[in-house]
Order: C-alpha cells, then structure tokens, then sequence
C-alpha cells in the first residue's frame, strides 16, 4: 500500500498538544543552580525554539540569554563560561559539532544541560543534565512536535530556576488543551497565498520572532517556499524594500501588549504598498492570556499544518522533503 504524502507529518503534528501537555506535567528531579547567564547552542529547528525559550527566560529570570555558534567550541577553543550556562537543544543528540560543544561548556567552566528527543544520546552522556522532552519517535524529516515539545521542555527546565514559573505551566497544558484539533479561521485563504506566492517574509517580536524563524525554515525545507524571519522592528529598515516587489507577509501575533505598536506599525507600511498580509493570533484557537512561550507553541501547532497543505500542493512530500536528513551531522 503506497503511503499518503504527509501522512506521518500531519500524524505528528496532531500528536504535538499532548505531548507538550505531558512534558508540562512531568516533575524532573533535577537540581540546577541559577547561572549568571545562559547560552544557548543549537541548530535549524532547535535554534528557532531557542530563540523563543531565550526571550521568555530573559523576560522571568532577568538575565542575559543568547545563542552562540557550536563553532566556538567545535572549530575553536570556546569562550570562558564560568557560572554560565550552555544550553544545548537537539531531537537527536547526535551531532558532531553540538557533542563537542557540551564538552567544550564543560571544559570551560559552564553547567551543560540538554535538551533532547533522543534519550542516551552522545550529547546526553556528556552533559551534567539530560532532559528528553519525550515526544516519541518522529519519523517525519521536518520536526514538528518535537520543536513543541523543546518549548515544553524548556518551560519546565525555568520552574526549577523559577519555581512559581510553575503556575505558568500550568496554564500552558490547559491552553494547547483549548487549541487542540483547531485551525486558523483563514487557513484556506493562507494556504492559497502562500501557494501563489514566490516569496514570504514571516514577521514576528520577541518569542514569536522565534516562531517566525522556524515557519520560514518549514516553508523553505519542506515547501521550496523563499521565506525569510525578521523582527517587525528590524524589517520596517532596508527589507521593507523588497516588499515592493510581490511579497507576502505572514505576521505572528503572540498576544503580548507591548509589542501590539510594533506589529501594527510593521502591518500598516506593508499594506501601504499593497503587500497582502496575513496575522495569526493564539486567539484563533481560543487561546488567551497566556505566556510569550506558550503563544509561540500554539502558533507553531496552528501553522505546521499550513506548511503541509501548502507543500502537497506544490507536489510535494512533506514527510520527506528532497535534500534534508533527519540528522544532520555538522562540523
């Protein structure tokens, strides 16, 4: 019997909100001191929920977070981190380059802690923590529920930093609850755009900037789709340009008050040169009043099956887009 294109993607993606529900539920038996500043290292998928995780642990802990390249310990001799930090995510755990760099946290004076999908992984063996976020095998190429399932993860690595973040996570789990088995109310015109479009730029502030970092990458590995993130601070300067060629704008709304001006300025210049646009909020699954992190993981659950959609319909298999591995092992 031959396999429906996307059927394990979309499988996955439906799979996504209990497994984030669960990983909120579980109590790790883990003791982490509070460090000066967290760094985090990842790549692709990883680093786009890095990048959401960054922004909600600076907005709760008040202290610096950032991401540094595995380079800095996999082709050179890495950076003093003592009383730091090394945040090291992968599904897979596996990767030559971010391996060297939970030891290279270590050697250099840093507490590594790793976030993974891969229980046992080279990574994990190495690192002074191990989390496995548990969201199962995913057999997709495209990481879907286990980039939810690293946000999830994440969020209950801060309640032993912040223990009344416990409160947080709580409301997370019954939010994805609420969403689940929704879609956007436009998803079909949004799928037609897309479709019909050569190029995307996905706007999004704060954590949704990360979220519109790992849309763009889906549109690109899975749908061939050019789509490019940026801040809606950062695109209204030279890339607004572009913008009068055609261009569609796909903005993520996590629903945070301060960063409304922003986003409203950034929809109204492109829409001023008639560039069509499209805003998703957690409110179009019936989400609200929740953290910047877990409106981030509600988009991403309302947009991965836009990305599917869009990918069949440029005749394509999501499950297994032509030039992607399920590892890729980097130097």
């Amino acid at each position: 019997m031959t396999k429906q294109a996307g059927a394990l993607m979309r499988s996955e993606i439906n799979e996504a909100p209990d497994r984030f529900i669960a990983m909120l539920g579980r109590d790790l038996s883990i003791d982490v001191s509070r460090p000066n500043a967290i760094y985090t290292i990842a790549r692709g998928s990883s680093d786009a929920a890095a990048n959401i995780l960054s922004y909600e642990y600076m907005r709760e802990l008040e202290i610096p977070v950032t991401t540094l390249p595995p380079s800095v310990f996999s082709l050179g001799g890495g950076v003093d981190l003592t009383g730091a930090m090394g945040l090291v995510i992968s599904q897979s755990g596996a990767s030559s380059d971010l391996v060297k760099a939970c030891a290279g946290v270590k050697a250099r004076g840093g507490t590594t802690v790793v976030l993974t999908n891969t229980a046992g992984s080279p990574a994990s063996k190495i690192a002074d923590i191990s989390i496995d976020m548990q969201a199962g095998p995913e057999l997709a190429i495209p990481a879907t529920k286990s980039v939810i399932g690293t946000i999830a993860a994440g969020m209950v690595l801060l309640t032993k930093l912040k223990p009344e973040y416990i409160a947080t996570c709580q409301t997370a789990a019954k939010a994805m609850a609420v969403a689940k088995g929704k879609q956007l109310p436009n998803q079909k015109a949004l799928e037609d755009a897309l479709v019909a479009s050569d190029s995307v730029y996905v706007i999004g502030r704060g954590c949704g900037f990360g979220a519109a970092h790992e849309i763009a990458l889906k549109f690109k590995e899975c749908a061939a789709l050019h789509a490019e993130a940026y801040s809606s601070s950062e695109v209204l300067h030279g890339p607004l340009q572009l913008a009068t060629k055609p261009l569609m704008v796909l903005i993520l709304d996590t629903g945070e008050a301060n960063i409304q001006e922003s986003l409203n300025i950034a929809e109204a210049r492109f829409k001023a040169i008639n560039a069509p646009v499209f805003r998703v909020r957690p409110s179009d699954l019936g989400v609200s009043d929740v953290s910047p992190a877990t409106a981030a993981a509600v988009l991403l659950y309302a947009l991965y099956p836009v990305v599917h959609n869009v990918t069949i319909a440029q005749g394509m298999d999501p499950d297994a887009p032509e030039t992607l591995a399920k590892i890729t092992d980097t130097v």
